[in-house]
């Protein structure tokens, strides 16, 4: 009988030994990590940490923009819309001569979603910019599913081939937010050096200093 006991005792244990093995192999085998970056990237839009930093004025990416660069970026468009004159609407409408002409009025009678009909106005580098960034944000309930571009010289650069393609509307002044502070800090110098310059002629010499009381010095010469 104890022989017995003794038996199917170790059994059991090398039953538990033999589980508390495969437990250890099977967490080696498949143990699974924290990945770097959480979620799925959506393509289009750019990642930010924290607070994004806010976008210069489109007048004056515009007057660095590349059309050439923009041509490759709108690739990313050519799936839903075409963009040579008379070509035929798609998913989209044919882009060509778009900027300058009214918010979803025109393109053939394509159909536009009564949200992007109530904006009105037309479409203007600033309109367009804002568009690009974000079709929900700018007509909420648009048909629009382009997440938009998060990258301000892109939106630029596409804008600047847009306006190439039948529109050619003449590109806003550019800001001059760099000649602001170099003219300050110009005037500044001047003034800090005028300053100085007062200071030096308003410096009255002692009375009596020989080089400027003659009587002074012909006396000082005598003794």
């Amino acid at each position: 009988m104890d022989n017995r006991t003794n038996t199917i005792a170790g059994w059991v244990l090398a039953a538990c030994v033999s589980a508390l093995g495969l437990s250890i192999v099977s967490g080696m085998a498949f143990h699974g990590e924290k990945p770097e970056k959480m979620g799925y990237p959506i393509e289009g839009v750019e990642e930010t940490g924290g607070a994004a930093a806010a976008d210069k004025p489109i007048a004056a990416r515009l007057a660095t923009a590349d059309p050439a660069k923009g041509a490759e970026v709108f690739k990313k468009c050519a799936a839903c819309h075409t963009i040579n004159q008379g070509g035929a609407n798609g998913v989209g409408p044919n882009l060509y001569a778009t900027l300058g002409e009214g918010i979803a009025q025109g393109k053939g009678g394509f159909a536009f979603s009564d949200a992007l009909k109530k904006v009105g106005g037309s479409w203007d580098f600033d309109k367009m910019d804002a568009w690009l960034k974000s079709p929900r944000k700018f007509a909420d309930g648009t048909k629009m599913t382009f997440a938009g571009l998060g990258n301000a010289d892109d939106r630029a650069n596409v804008i600047a081939y847009l306006n190439q393609q039948g529109s050619n509307l003449p590109l806003p002044a550019a800001p001059a937010e760099a000649a602001a502070p170099a003219a300050t800090e110009a005037a500044t110098k001047a003034g800090e050096a005028g300053e100085t310059a007062n200071v030096a002629n308003a410096a009255t010499p002692a009375a009596g200093a020989p080089t400027v009381d003659k009587a002074a010095a012909v006396e000082a010469e005598k003794h």
